[in-house]
């Protein structure tokens, strides 16, 4: 159910703001202080897409409104083919570039995005001498998607209004503690310290 979700995420959002605490008293606060989740950063969010998904609390975010959709093979797609084109061996190439055909792109794939024939027919070819830019068309068509449709959305869902515009300085540590389905709505200061 999508209060569920919300709690998952408000749960993800917490856990990520929690650090290594053997570390130095230094490496803490700086870990802390870059984990922490400021409104003006949750505001950049409605800008565009590629802010949302180019921040790692923003990906998760979207991820979990697209989980509750049932959809998320698009943006884990998206996720795919930007870590495929960070490989730097050539020799993996080739097995990363049929895992990710294999998975989201042909006939029986378990996670088939939605892709016109011609873009799937020139990633299929280009699967058969792989590049790092072998899926780019593929990847820049589900992007186009995403932000046309579910980005859209998403914007209009609890997954990122509860985070943009909390209801009042009333929620505290000590009502996230005790209602955890309120943990997205807390001022984004707070929700570090509701771990």
């Amino acid at each position: 159910s999508a209060k569920d979700m919300k709690h998952r995420l408000g749960f993800l959002l917490q856990k990520s703001d929690s650090c290594d605490y053997s570390s130095s008293q230094g490496k803490k606060e700086k870990i802390s202080s870059s984990q922490r989740l400021s409104q003006e950063e949750v505001r950049k969010w409605a800008d565009s897409l590629e802010n949302l998904i180019h921040h790692e609390r923003g990906l998760a975010a979207f991820r979990a409104f697209l989980k509750s959709e049932y959809s998320e093979e698009n943006i884990e797609f998206w996720v795919s083919c930007e870590d495929y084109k960070k490989t730097k061996s050539p020799a993996k190439l080739s097995p990363k570039a049929r895992k990710i055909y294999d998975e989201f792109i042909s006939v029986q794939a378990t996670k088939e995005v939605n892709l016109d024939s011609c873009t799937r027919e020139k990633t299929s070819h280009n699967v058969l001498e792989p590049t790092l830019s072998c899926f780019d068309e593929a990847q820049r068509k589900i992007f186009t998607l995403m932000e046309k449709d579910s980005y859209r959305r998403f914007l209009k869902s609890p997954y990122y209004l509860d985070l943009v515009s909390p209801p009042g300085a009333g929620c505290g540590p000590e009502n996230c503690k005790r209602n955890h389905t309120h943990t997205l709505d807390c001022n984004s200061n707070i929700i570090s310290q509701c771990a």
